[in-house]
């Protein structure tokens, strides 16, 4: 549909955000429906989110999707939050209401989804590298697959322990540990799936990996390396994966389910998935 007056807007907020492909799966889900919506990237530094979104609120943005960083700086500025929001302590969608923004969670749904689709993971034990926003909707995710154990390493040993220490009453805790990252060789021979959370080897790193091909090597043979970064694709860390003989596993599924939990949720109605996903996989191929 073309932009009139009349369009509203729908958009996505991170630092970086130039390399989101959110705006091509929603825009194409948005065309195929004929709703006179038009969703668009919001680069937002830190210092700036308070003033983003108020602004959002003046010019009348009707919803949008958060990245890093922002995922749950955002959660004090918001009216209400769901309850999975508010277990997992990350915001990844936000809607306007009466009484002001509202936010809730879709990235549980769209990290488990593909994971569902391979086996059974009860039982099995998962790897998390990195403890921000994604990282906890990846322990909520590995909790709802029934994974016996859940070890997340990060860098910052207050933040792993402020981490730690935030899932203390949630009713989406998994049995959980926590390391620092030169605990690596020990937990890596122990992991059926490895996750990467952090933004090591996005666009603005592309052709870094945040773990290193001897890391790698100790992985056991069958493992699953997941890197939720969608773009570059494959990226590094999956590269290495792939030489390794490891099963590797990118977020784009990732990103098509949350996207559609959130378009839903934005235009109260059903939306047509695997126009998204078709749109995501032509413009990945140009």
């Amino acid at each position: 549909m073309p932009i009139t007056g009349t369009t509203q807007l729908l958009g996505i907020i991170g630092d970086p955000v130039a390399h989101s492909l959110s705006p091509v799966m929603h825009n194409a889900a948005l065309k195929e429906l004929g709703a006179d919506y038009v969703y668009v990237p919001f680069p937002v530094a830190p210092g700036g989110l308070g003033a983003a979104i108020a602004g959002f609120a003046a010019s009348g943005v009707q919803g949008f999707n958060i990245t890093i960083p922002h995922k749950q700086a955002i959660v004090p500025l918001l009216a209400e939050i769901t309850p999975e929001a508010q277990a997992v302590g990350a915001v990844n969608t936000v809607w306007r209401t009466g009484q002001g923004w509202a936010g809730t969670n879709t990235d549980v749904a769209g990290f488990v989804a593909p994971l569902k689709a391979m086996k059974s993971w009860s039982g099995a034990t998962a790897l998390v590298l990195g403890n921000g926003g994604a990282a906890r909707a990846v322990v909520a995710g590995c909790g709802q697959l029934g994974f016996a154990a859940v070890q997340v390493v990060g860098r910052n040993a207050q933040k792993l322990a402020d981490f730690e220490h935030s899932w203390a009453n949630s009713p989406l805790r998994p049995p959980l540990t926590i390391h620092g990252w030169d605990h690596l060789p020990q937990r890596l021979p122990t992991a059926d799936l490895v996750v990467n959370t952090t933004p090591v080897g996005m666009h603005t790193t592309a052709g870094q990996s945040p773990l290193a091909a001897h890391n790698l090597a100790l992985a056991p043979a069958g493992a699953v390396v997941y890197d939720l970064i969608y773009t570059p694709r494959p990226t590094q860390l999956l590269t290495l994966a792939t030489q390794r003989g490891l099963i590797a596993l990118d977020g784009l599924e990732m990103l098509v389910q949350q996207g559609a939990a959130a378009l839903e949720i934005w235009l109260r109605q059903p939306v047509p998935v695997a126009t998204m996903r078709q749109a995501l996989g032509a413009w990945l191929a140009e």
